[in-house]
């Protein structure tokens, strides 16, 4: 296999060993952090909710990063300190500017501590939140060089997602991406690999994504691989619709028989498309804020989600990568409300749509929508 990590075309080289005086942690948002509740409406923070859309390395908290750099005497580019999407002008946004930044975070995720603190602190994060399930995306490939290969990585993530399930109360499982920007025959062996540790519980693997820049390679190549995946009983949890349109989304639906779609929101520019995808039950995962940061839309306030929602689709809401767009699964359902004007009964019902989406029991999305109940029970 080669080992290229996710997310990029080449293993960046190492970043130099340089002493540096700033940024500190403190410096950094706590992105946890709630806006403040408006009169007459209950807070988002204790609306039980799921997380499927978040991947393993740009779910980083910003003051981990720095302090990993201060410890490995790492000088961070300004882009990594700076990345909000808001404040971004809109012809300087798109995935090479992400990309840059993906890369120059992975290269301080090289030790087994540092992969299970990623998986804790997102746990915790999403607990402060208000998640009750958190679905972890990683390519193992990326961090198989310093742990003794992609085994060890998966194991060593899977381990501590049991671990931060019983610690938290967050439900946190897997999903096992490839590639786009890899061989084909990888994604194959990262199929087998996840097939190995497939479950419904924590600390599991529930599912089998393809991941990075859309606009590269071809989509069915990456076929045989999901059959693989899905012969397992693992769900097929394609990334499409994002950066290119809905070509994109029909080649991902021909080719891979989605279970849920890694964003989706331009399928609103085909109106049979969204229906087909809401004919088919197939759930997307809408990150409004990663949306605005890569330039597909210029603000939140365009992203299409009141069209999703008149269309009858079913939405999960996540934050997809945190450290990059500082903004976390709150937030996207801050926006929700605070511009998109959803009332309580709506974000409930996104709320129910994310655990409708989410790939567990039964019983466990029983016990998280009686949850909702009690929260709109509440007065505000």
């Amino acid at each position: 296999m080669v080992l290229m990590p996710e997310h990029s075309h080449s293993m960046p080289p190492p970043m130099p060993l340089r002493p540096i005086a700033s940024p500190s942690p403190s410096d950094q948002p706590i992105l946890t952090k709630a806006a403040p509740t408006p009169p007459g409406r209950r807070p988002l923070a204790t609306l039980p909710k799921a997380q499927l859309h978040l991947h393993f390395t740009g779910a980083m908290r910003p003051r981990t990063l720095v302090e990993l750099a201060v410890e490995k005497g790492v000088r961070l580019p300004p882009h990594l300190l700076d990345m909000d999407p808001l404040t971004v002008p809109a012809d300087a946004r798109g995935w090479f500017r992400f990309q840059r930044a993906y890369d120059a975070a992975r290269v301080l995720v090289r030790t087994e501590d540092v992969m299970r603190r990623l998986v804790r602190e997102a746990a915790e994060d999403d607990a402060a939140e208000g998640s009750v399930h958190l679905e972890m995306q990683v390519d193992p490939t990326s961090y198989a060089p310093w742990v003794g290969g992609i085994t060890p990585a998966l194991e060593i993530i899977l381990d501590e997602a049991r671990a931060s399930s019983e610690a938290t109360g967050v439900d946190v499982s897997i999903v096992v991406a490839a590639s786009r920007i890899r061989h084909p025959l990888d994604a194959r062996t990262l199929a087998r690999l996840a097939s190995q540790y497939a479950g419904r519980e924590p600390g599991t693997v529930v599912g089998f994504g393809l991941s990075n820049d859309e606009r590269v390679g071809s989509t069915a190549q990456f076929g045989a691989a999901f059959n693989i995946a899905r012969d397992a009983g693992l769900a097929s949890v394609p990334h499409g619709g994002e950066l290119l349109g809905p070509s994109s989304v029909r080649e991902v639906l021909a080719a891979l028989s989605p279970t849920r779609l890694g964003h989706g929101v331009r399928s609103t520019e085909d109106p049979d498309l969204l229906k087909r995808l809401v004919d088919d039950g197939i759930a997307l995962e809408v990150c409004p804020t990663s949306n605005v940061h890569l330039g597909v839309y210029p603000d939140i306030a365009h992203v299409p989600l009141p069209d999703l929602m008149a269309a009858g689709a079913t939405i999960a809401l996540s934050a997809d990568d945190p450290l990059l767009f500082h903004s976390r699964l709150l937030a996207q359902y801050e926006a929700a409300r605070d511009v998109f004007g959803l009332s309580d009964e709506q974000l409930a019902e996104l709320a129910r749509q994310s655990i409708r989406a989410s790939l567990v029991s039964f019983d466990r999305r029983r016990i998280w929508n009686a949850q909702i109940d009690r929260w709109l029970a509440n007065e505000p």
